[in-house]
């Protein structure tokens, strides 16, 4: 009897813990090809004029796969590595390798998708069966008390009835030994570079250091809930925009499949039990059901959740690009905002809270297209996830019914409650470091002879700047 071989297609879930399809095939096939493709659409321009991932994502990414490489090769194996679209050097290799089955982690967004139907009509031709698995979400989807059709709008209702009816499934065990097939062809990891794009530079300021990779995916678990014990302050400091404990910061490894969502349930559940008298590990749980909402609506709806053909067709010129090209360079003159966008563009990372602020101020302030605003976060998040970006914007812009913290509250009265003292804006917009507390939110106020003494006469932050100033 003839070997079998099964090609494992790792996409996000760049792991070799509590990863069903690698198990799965170690099980079924005598010899495990595991491959991951640099897709080059990837890596191009979209009609907004930003790229599909930036370079901070890409660094990423890189280091995720050089560790999934290394994990493998440490069990025996190894991990083949090319560049291409994948319809075309899947059904190659699996061709070439004589593979009987490919598996892969289902994904729900319309770009993944269309890219999954098209690899398995390319093995198709080759008779080679194209294996879906779900391993995404915190809830499997065959375990929801609904079917997809009638999942609740309202992520309350979801909430609610998920958490009483259902139950989260346990990690799937760690594999010991992978054997490969003979004449493997590893390929190599393209560098930056070769994508096309440039190394970031650090930057000092960032809340927090974001190295790709299953081992620090997990080490940033331990230290998280562990060694730091931040878990404890979550509930506290989650509307923080400064606070090293405003969120876990896992949200990287979870976009990318270095760790799942199960594993940090579970490490929830152990912290809980341990410390029976805080309930912030509750409260964590919860965004990881956000998690689950949007890609289970975008299973319910399918593009229709990203994809509104007159908004997207609407002219990206004139005054409202910009608007637009403002917001984006943080030149709008609102200190908060500004401060939100330089923290984004260059550490690729700020709180929630900080992205609502932003999405909210180019939808309800400047009355632009949500989609600019989506494909802008696409490029520059280090942790984009196609359904929580675009599910979470939707929200924002009025086509979608989430239930979500509102994010249509004035700037300007927000930015105080925030950041009391000025310290995030001064931390991220340095030329208002003299701006007094009461004023560093609307340094217009100030008057000429203030706005002088402190050296902000040709400011963008001035009285005549405010002035020409559209969206305040």
């Amino acid at each position: 009897m003839s070997e079998r071989t099964i090609l494992v297609w790792f996409r996000n879930d760049l792991r070799i813990r509590d990863n069903e399809i690698l198990l799965e095939a170690l099980k079924k096939a005598d010899k495990v090809l595991p491959v991951y493709c640099f897709d080059p659409r990837s890596f191009t321009e979209t009609s907004f004029g930003t790229k599909k991932t930036g370079n901070f994502r890409a660094k990423f990414l890189i280091e995720s796969v050089r560790e999934l490489k290394n994990s493998l090769t440490q069990l025996g194996g190894n991990l083949m590595v090319a560049q291409g679209n994948p319809e075309d050097v899947l059904p190659r290799i699996a061709e070439q390798y004589k593979v009987q089955e490919v598996y892969h982690h289902r994904e729900v967004a319309s770009d993944e998708t269309e890219i999954s139907a098209l690899v398995e009509a390319g093995l198709w031709k080759r008779q080679i069966n194209l294996k879906h698995f779900i391993g995404h979400t915190l809830y499997h989807k065959e375990d929801l008390p609904f079917p997809i059709k009638d999942i609740p709008d309202a992520f309350a209702t979801f909430r609610k009835k998920i958490e009483r009816e259902s139950e989260v499934r346990g990690c799937f065990e760690a594999p010991v030994q992978i054997t490969i097939p003979e004449n493997f062809e590893e390929g190599a990891i393209p560098s930056l570079a070769d994508l096309g794009l440039d190394e970031p530079l650090s930057d000092e300021r960032a809340i927090a250091e974001f190295k790709g990779g299953e081992t620090v995916g997990l080490e940033r678990i331990k230290e998280y809930f562990w060694e730091k014990d931040q878990v404890n302050r979550y509930k506290s400091s989650k509307t923080s925009l400064i606070a090293a404990s405003f969120s876990s910061k896992l949200s990287a490894w979870l976009s990318m499949g270095c760790i799942s969502t199960r594993q940090v349930y579970w490490e929830i559940k152990r912290y809980e039990k341990q410390n029976p008298t805080t309930n912030s590990g509750a409260r964590l749980a919860i965004e990881f059901l956000w998690r689950d909402y949007f890609r289970f609506m975008y299973k319910k709806y399918g593009g229709k959740l990203s994809k509104n053909q007159a908004e997207t067709n609407m002219p990206f010129t004139g005054e409202k690009k910009i608007l637009f090209e403002k917001w984006k360079s943080a030149e709008t003159g609102i200190p908060l905002i500004d401060a939100c966008m330089r923290e984004l563009n260059l550490t690729g990372f700020i709180s929630n809270r900080a992205r609502q602020i932003l999405a909210g101020y180019l939808v309800n302030s400047l009355h632009l297209n949500w989609t600019w605003g989506a494909a802008y976060f696409e490029e520059k998040l280090i942790d984009y996830s196609p359904a929580s970006n675009w599910g979470n914007w939707a929200i924002v812009g009025g086509i979608a019914v989430g239930g979500k913290e509102n994010p249509n509250q004035d700037v300007l009265k927000q930015a105080p409650e925030l950041d009391t003292q000025g310290e995030y804006v001064r931390k991220w917009v340095p030329e208002l470091s003299a701006v007094p507390p009461k004023q560093i939110h609307q340094p217009w106020l100030l008057t000429l002879q203030q706005q002088k003494e402190i050296g902000l006469t040709s400011s963008i932050y001035t009285q005549s700047a405010v002035r020409a100033r559209s969206g305040v």
